[in-house]
């Protein structure tokens, strides 16, 4: 299925699954993958959103302090310790690396098991969303992402990395 050189390191695929849990964008960067049809990656994004909700709410919950306890008796922050669900799955020949935002966008990123520094790799493929898909003016929230300047973006950076 991975016909490369074993010391490269490889990216395979980028998906983009909406906050309602369909496809809005999908991205293949290596040919290392099986070919898909558009109906299997429908189901792939909507298969890991709900395996995603579900692990969410698996998630043990951790005991609030008493307001007394908490700093200047603020109330905790909601924040500091969401449950956040799956993360990352890894098998022996690939790794998906889940980021999902705070408005529950969920990016998928398909790359080796060995590849290093994928919490950077996210963090700048958000900051390219943000830069070219989130304002442009023309995109539609929830809709699929046809935005040339967000694949040029994606391209110089992951092939740069692959």
């Amino acid at each position: 299925m991975y016909g490369r050189a074993k010391d490269n390191k490889v990216v395979f695929a980028l998906f983009i699954i909406s906050k309602a849990g369909g496809l809005i964008y999908n991205r293949e960067f290596h040919t290392g993958m099986s070919k898909l049809t558009s109906n299997d990656y429908l189901m792939l994004a909507g298969s890991f959103h709900g395996m995603h909700a579900i692990t969410k709410q698996l998630c043990p919950a951790f005991p609030v302090p008493p307001p007394s306890t908490t700093a200047a008796g603020l109330a905790p922050s909601p924040f500091s310790s969401r449950p956040s669900g799956i993360e990352v799955l890894e098998s022996s020949h690939f790794r998906i690396q889940c980021f999902q935002t705070l408005t529950g966008t969920k990016f998928l990123l398909f790359t080796e098991p060995q590849q290093p520094n994928i919490d950077t790799m996210m963090r700048k493929i958000y900051e390219l969303y943000a830069d070219f898909v989130m304002k442009n003016p023309f995109y539609t929230v929830e809709m699929p992402i046809r935005c040339e300047k967000f694949d040029r973006g994606l391209d110089g950076f992951v092939k740069v990395r692959s």
